[in-house]
């Protein structure tokens, strides 16, 4: 079927209280993985790309990979640029057939993270393409950016009411205590932020740096509501693992055989991340 807004499918998982999961892919082969994997669960999916790995596929060949694998499945399937860098990034995005975008001003003061986050939503939705953003800093390395714990800001409640109000945003990502990345220890959710948050903000809430994540504490973060689960991590440990564990064998060297089992790997991770999501069936 054809590719969906990001808005339709968060707002009716905020209405029945799950989840949507956001994978990121870095290739084809990651690409036909999650999607599959989401048509066997009858989940929808949110198919994201980060501006690194769209300096490694660009946005063009990303948006026909994924229309590509999208056209033959009966479930909802959104292409979504995740952490957006600038306002050229998301517009070329849109141009290219994204159906949601992300701009992160999330380094920026507050007031310039209101100006940058309105210029891609004024533009995003002449197009009727729902816009992501970002208040507070997550943690972690994301790609090539890394926020150190200490530069790591909470997101407050109060503050992202004015945000939303000002920017007109679809969804918003919060900080509450999650990293991107592997973590180095068992991160502390603060539940108590995220429902004050929630009960402030009306529209959809992201959950950033979920690899790694305790299952119980993120159908707790849903229950609160978020609304978009965010994964990259581990996607891309598990495909590689995969792909590592095929190339044991020495006389192996044909990538599709390799790249066969990192897919497989990868498909019994999204499916597990779906369960956690309960987004199945939600097609």
């Amino acid at each position: 079927m054809p590719l969906v807004t990001s808005k339709e499918i968060l707002l009716k998982a905020k209405s029945e209280n799950y989840a949507v999961p956001a994978f990121n892919f870095e290739n084809m082969e990651m690409a036909k993985g999650i999607i599959e994997a989401c048509e066997e669960a009858k989940s929808p999916v949110i198919m994201q790309t980060t501006t690194s790995t769209l300096n490694y596929i660009p946005p063009e060949i990303a948006a026909s990979i994924v229309k590509y694998y999208a056209k033959d499945t009966s479930i909802p399937i959104v292409l979504h640029l995740d952490h957006g860098a600038s306002f050229e990034l998301s517009k070329r995005c849109i141009k290219a057939g994204y159906t949601s975008v992300m701009i992160d001003g999330s380094k920026m003061d507050f007031e310039n993270n209101i100006n940058v986050s309105k210029e891609v939503v004024d533009y995003a939705f002449e197009y009727d393409i729902p816009v992501e953003c970002e208040l507070g800093r997550v943690g972690g390395k994301e790609d090539e950016n890394e926020v150190f714990d200490k530069d790591a800001v909470f997101t407050s409640p109060i503050k992202a009411k004015e945000f939303v109000e000002n920017t007109g945003c679809s969804s918003l990502a919060v900080a509450i205590g999650t990293a991107h990345g592997p973590y180095k220890e068992e991160p502390k959710l603060d539940f108590e932020r995220l429902k004050e948050i929630a009960k402030l903000v009306d529209v959809p809430l992201v959950l950033h740096g979920t690899s790694g994540i305790n299952d119980e504490d993120v159908k707790k973060a849903i229950s609160l509501g978020i609304c978009k689960v965010n994964y990259a991590t581990d996607l891309r440990m598990s495909f590689t693992n995969g792909v590592r564990m095929r190339l044991e064998n020495r006389n192996i060297y044909d990538p599709k055989e390799y790249n066969t089992k990192g897919i497989k790997t990868m498909k019994d991770k999204v499916k597990r991340l779906i369960g956690v999501c309960g987004s199945e069936n939600k097609a």
